[in-house]
């Protein structure tokens, strides 16, 4: 019985080593980078061209969300601070703006101002 009760309080500890948290592609979360599916390489989020900012947010706090486009501009991935990775929008023909869609996601683009709709509802802006 003194047995049982004395392993049972030893709880196993795991050591993380700092700087060993590199996810599958060999990004180290802890140091701010992410995977870039459009660039095919590890990211900073805060240090990319195109920020947006949460509209209409209800928190004490404002969340940003980060945009990269591909060299030939006919894809957008976007980072989401609720989303786990990234999402990819493809160009879609528009005769006023360049837009990006994906799903409920459309993404526009109208001189250097991008806006982020979701099921038509803007909830970011830059």
């Amino acid at each position: 019985m003194a047995v049982v009760l004395f392993t049972s309080g030893i709880s196993a500890q795991k050591t993380v080593m700092p700087g060993s948290d590199m996810d599958k592609h060999g990004c180290k979360g802890s140091a701010g980078y992410t995977f870039s599916v459009i660039k095919n390489d590890c990211v900073r989020l805060f240090e990319q061209k195109i920020q947006l900012k949460e509209v209409a947010s209800r928190k004490s706090y404002t969340s940003g969300a980060a945009v990269i486009l591909s060299t030939d501009e006919k894809k957008a991935e976007l980072f989401l601070p609720s989303a786990t990775g990234s999402i990819v929008l493809s160009k879609v023909s528009s005769r006023n703006a360049v837009v990006y869609k994906k799903g409920q996601y459309t993404l526009t683009r109208m001189k250097d101002t991008y806006t982020l709709k979701k099921s038509k509802k803007i909830i970011f802006k830059s």
